[in-house]
């Protein structure tokens, strides 16, 4: 009976670690998407095979293992390699003219068809 009851928490324990690991492992597939390799510079990390991917991948696993968020480990690559790692910038002062360019452009766009419509239909 002993023996029964010991290799079931064997056997629990060992599946337990395997969720654990899928779990892991789909939360560093999903944040090394959305980073950008900083030797390949158009490929994010999931796809690159530089070195430094490779580094920066056994970093966000060791912390996600460790418990971090995916902000807090955002942050940290932030803060140790810049915005440029980030696929997605951030939305803040810095980026105001990255995120509003595209609005003032079509806007632009849309003024000078306008006046150049008018224009035309006065002749």
């Amino acid at each position: 009976m002993k023996l029964l009851l010991f290799t079931l928490i064997i056997f629990i324990n060992f599946f337990s670690f395997a969720n654990k690991s899928e779990k892991i492992d789909s939360q560093l597939r999903e944040l090394a998407g959305e980073l950008r390799c900083m030797v390949c510079q158009n490929q994010s990390l999931l796809d690159s095979d530089s070195e430094l991917a490779k580094d920066l991948k056994k970093i966000i696993y060791k912390k996600l293992q460790e418990g971090e968020s995916k902000k807090e480990i955002k942050d940290f690559l932030v803060k140790r390699y810049g915005e440029f790692i980030l696929f997605r910038p951030l939305l803040n002062y810095a980026n105001l003219m990255l995120w509003s360019a595209p609005i003032i452009f079509l806007l632009f766009i849309g003024l000078a068809a306008f006046r150049k419509i008018k224009i035309i239909t006065k002749k």
